[in-house]
């Protein structure tokens, strides 16, 4: 493709050369012979430092925000804002052909995108996804390697979509990926939001910051389907040109409402009622299933999909892989497996798990290194204060010691009466916890869901929950 239509749309401070170029890039790893070369700070690393390295090697030109006094340069206000329409471009900018659905919030959205994927596939939609646990496109999976990946892959994913005749995707949308320009210049049929509670204040700095990059989704967008019964509902969509429908399990001024709601092991069941009355069964437990369906349904009846169309699909629907996960043991306790690494995801499981809860409730969980430290304490404040027993231990501590980690943990846990232990090794732990186990017992591992690594101080090792589940049943049958 030529450098012009890369370039195209993009606010060019001087002159360059027509070329051909092979593929586009920022990562200067991946630099050959006719790739174009974009120049990004980050945190740790500038792009800048290496541009004429990169022309060096081959690259046919670079993107520079200023003037690096090197040939084949091209100068550009802000190479961050400019990276995602350029690989937009280099794809022949698909996302134009695709109806999009973008979720954001703390909490909710992975389970939330694959449900609006099964009501939209329910009928007879071919749909893509991108989100935490995998990319799809139709039912094709493809790995993730972020909640909202880069430009480059982030189009490139849209180009398979439009490829593969997709009609919609559903992505979610993290607060990073908006901060950093992934979704720049492009615009969202429905923005979705779930909640906001703490998380990645390690990254946003403040509250405000992180309010304001989540707000970002709605400024880009048609239709905003908004959680108003949490208190920045509204407030995240106020003044924004989109046509805003609300959904509310306490609020009846709402255009899509859960009444009268009932809990089980099997999942929750309520009425949506908007300007028709219908039983929602999902086969999903816990109370932020609530939130999690009634969002996905609000968007589908936002889309125009039939009411008893959603109903259906919600009712036939299968859960996530790594979210409320019931991990099959053949024992008499139950065993569950869950994302939640933050305050508020924490609180809402094991509360969820309370109420379906026939026995004690044990938490094994730890807190990941390298990231918003005043969440530790908290955590272990809700841990403590919801579950019956505690196991304290590592989750991906990343560069920082482990035990340092868990004293932090145990900061907010030493003004409470519930018992715990602390053991580190994160294997050790689930071992411990599935040994002391008593009948009818809900433990559940929270933080890692759908990982299947673990990263250590030492390096990144293989860490499926499941496997370890199975590797330590099969030696307690020996």
């Amino acid at each position: 493709m030529k450098l012009s239509q890369i370039l195209k749309g993009i606010n060019v401070k001087n002159e360059y050369e027509d070329k051909e170029i092979a593929e586009v890039t920022s990562d200067s790893r991946q630099v050959q012979e006719g790739y174009l070369f974009v120049c990004i700070k980050g945190a740790s690393f500038d792009g800048h430092t290496v541009a004429g390295e990169m022309l060096e090697k081959g690259a046919a030109a670079v993107v520079s925000e200023r003037d690096l006094g090197l040939p084949n340069q091209i100068i550009v206000d802000d190479t961050r804002d400019a990276y995602s329409p350029i690989c937009a471009n280099f794809f022949s900018n698909p996302a134009d052909s695709l109806k999009l659905i973008g979720l954001t919030g703390t909490n909710g959205k992975t389970t939330t995108t694959f449900l609006i994927k099964q009501i939209l596939e329910n009928v007879g939609k071919k749909v893509g996804l991108i989100g935490t646990v995998q990319n799809m496109v139709g039912d094709e999976i493809y790995p993730a390697h972020y909640t909202t990946p880069d430009p480059h892959e982030l189009q490139g994913l849209f180009r398979k979509m439009v490829d593969a005749s997709c009609e919609y995707c559903v992505m979610e949308v993290s607060s990073q990926a908006l901060a950093q320009g992934r979704v720049k210049g492009i615009h969202f049929l429905v923005g979705a939001f779930t909640n906001l509670t703490q998380d990645h204040l390690d990254y946003h700095k403040t509250w405000e910051n992180y309010f304001n990059a989540k707000r970002m989704l709605f400024e880009n967008c048609d239709i905003a389907v908004t959680n108003i019964d949490d208190e920045n509902g509204l407030k995240i969509v106020e003044g924004l040109p989109c046509k805003v429908k609300t959904y509310s399990v306490d609020n009846n001024n709402s255009d899509y409402t859960a009444k009268n709601v009932s809990f089980s092991s099997h999942g929750v069941k309520y009425e949506l009622v908007s300007d028709k009355i219908g039983r929602v069964n999902c086969p999903i437990p816990g109370r932020f299933s609530v939130y999690n369906s009634l969002c996905a349904a609000s968007c589908a009846l936002a889309l125009g999909i039939d009411f008893d169309e959603v109903l259906c699909a919600i009712g036939n629907s299968k859960g996530v892989k790594g979210r409320i996960e019931v991990v099959p043991t053949n024992t008499d306790y139950t065993v569950i497996i869950d994302y939640a690494h933050s305050p508020d995801g924490l609180e809402n499981i094991i509360t969820s798990l309370r109420e379906i809860a026939k026995g004690r409730v044990v938490t094994v969980f730890g807190c990941g290194g390298d990231r918003d430290r005043t969440k530790r304490p908290k955590m272990g404040k809700i841990a403590a204060d919801l579950s019956d027993f505690c196991v304290v231990t590592s989750d991906n501590p990343r560069s920082e010691t482990p035990s340092k980690i868990i004293d932090d943990i145990l900061e907010g846990m030493k003004d409470s009466k519930t018992p715990y232990t602390v053991i580190e090794g994160r294997k050790d732990a689930i071992e411990w916890a599935m040994k002391n186990a008593q009948k009818d017992d809900i433990i559940l591992l929270a933080g890692k869901g759908h990982e299947t690594y673990q990263i250590l101080p030492t390096g990144t090792i293989h860490f499926d929950e499941r496997e370890v589940i199975a590797d330590i049943l099969n030696n307690m049958d020996k």
